[in-house]
């Protein structure tokens, strides 16, 4: 009669608990495998399509992250996606078996820097924040490096490009989202910032939607020239 009470008032058997350990084991090492043989990041529709239908996949990830958190490798989200990554303590020894990456120039860094806050933006009004004219080839670096993207077209006249930043470019910062980009009181606390800068210094809260803005229309292919992405020098 027990027994009977127990399946009346819902609860789990012991057959039944055991058969629910064996399936999350074996959900776990299918989101493992997965997780351990892409090349790139998982989304966790990615995972539950390719997993048996009734796989809880977001507790299996949760899982899975606190297993691997003291690990020499962890399980991060980064751009809203799932990947194995080095743990950040031990990222020193990596540095041998990477081939020297091209480093980028201080006005490419700001000129990122720029794009990741205040996008979408256009060439001339990263000009205007950075105070100084900013090369097109500046802009083609970073787009080699597939960091930022161009969006669209601003409804002005010359109707010029904006700039913003891709999926990858969260990847390689390790970003889930582009709002955990630090703010104000981080990179003072940083030492990015003076602490003596104006009181009405502002860090802009950064968006990379990606929708076009009210004030963007799309690209047009064939027209990349016009407006102030022209550059006679390049």
């Amino acid at each position: 009669m027990e027994h009977e009470g127990d399946l009346l008032s819902g609860s789990l058997t012991e057959d039944d608990a055991h058969r629910r350990a064996e399936n999350d084991r074996d959900g776990l090492r299918m989101v493992e495998a997965l997780l351990f043989a892409s090349a790139e990041p998982l989304s966790e529709l990615e995972l539950e399509e390719r997993l048996p239908v009734g796989t809880h996949v977001v507790s299996l990830l949760q899982t899975l992250q606190r297993t691997y958190e003291a690990r020499g490798v962890n399980l991060v989200r980064v751009a809203g996606k799932w990947a194995f990554r080095t743990a950040e303590d031990l990222s020193f020894l990596m540095h041998r078996n990477r081939e020297e990456e091209r480093k980028l120039s201080r006005a490419a860094l700001e000129t990122l820097a720029i794009i990741a806050y205040h996008q979408p933006v256009t060439r001339a009004e990263i000009e205007e924040i950075r105070g100084v004219s900013t090369s097109k080839g500046t802009l083609d670096v970073l787009m080699e490096t597939g960091w930022i993207r161009m969006r669209g077209r601003r409804r002005t006249p010359g109707r010029p490009v904006t700039y913003g930043t891709t999926e990858e470019f969260l990847a390689h910062f390790a970003l889930d989202q582009i709002r955990d980009l630090p703010g104000l009181e981080e990179l003072k606390g940083a030492g990015m910032l003076d602490s003596a800068i104006p009181a009405s210094f502002l860090v802009p809260t950064p968006n990379d939607d990606e929708e076009l803005g009210e004030d963007e229309d799309p690209l047009e292919d064939g027209s990349l020239f016009d407006g102030d992405d022209f550059d006679p020098d390049t």
